[in-house]
């Protein structure tokens, strides 16, 4: 009975390895030297920012936070979706982990909704994102952090009606009350 139990076992762990290595060997990946050429990109060519709050006023923003899915091309984009949203799906694990062990029905209902409301978040994101390209702009990256919005905009020209009017479609798709902060990245 015993030599049949761990029969059993080699042959499930032999078969895991097998499709884990088929997945491996057959998901397309990018190079590491792609990660390098794209951290090379971000320090060669600083976005020119105009930053822009709520009530209009103009002034320079050094974020240069992270970031989530949406329908831009640019690599740099992309870098920083894959970053917030790493960084959000380790919260998230961390909020689920947190469930599984000892703790109130109030502390688990209170993690479950903070993990509905990240996923919430980045559906928010991903939609504006997606307003914004249809505002004829090459690419949109929004980043929301509590009533804080920061959009980044990768557009040929730069002016403060342009970015008043993603200040304004902003608005009213998250309501007032909210910092908009828009800054546009020039085209390559």
């Amino acid at each position: 009975m015993l030599l049949k139990k761990q029969t059993v076992w080699l042959l499930t762990m032999l078969s895991l390895v097998v499709v884990l290595s088929v997945y491996y060997i057959t998901t397309p990946q990018k190079p590491a030297s792609d990660m390098a050429v794209t951290e090379e990109k971000k320090k060669e060519k600083p976005a020119a920012k105009t930053t822009t709050s709520s009530d209009t006023t103009k002034k320079e923003n050094a974020d240069s936070g992270k970031a989530v899915t949406a329908p831009a091309n640019d690599e740099v984009f992309e870098a920083m979706r894959m970053e917030l949203e790493d960084e959000r799906n380790k919260q998230k694990e961390e909020l689920a982990v947190a469930m599984t062990g000892d703790i109130s029905a109030e502390e688990k209902n209170a993690a479950y909704e903070k993990i509905n409301s990240l996923d919430d978040l980045a559906v928010k994101e991903g939609m504006l994102e997606s307003l914004i390209v249809s505002m004829n702009y090459d690419g949109a990256l929004v980043r929301i952090k509590g009533k804080e919005v920061h959009v980044l905009v990768k557009s040929k020209k730069q002016s403060s009606t342009a970015a008043n009017e993603i200040m304004n479609t902003v608005s009213k798709e998250l309501g007032t009350g909210t910092n908009v902060a828009v800054e546009f990245q020039p085209e390559k």
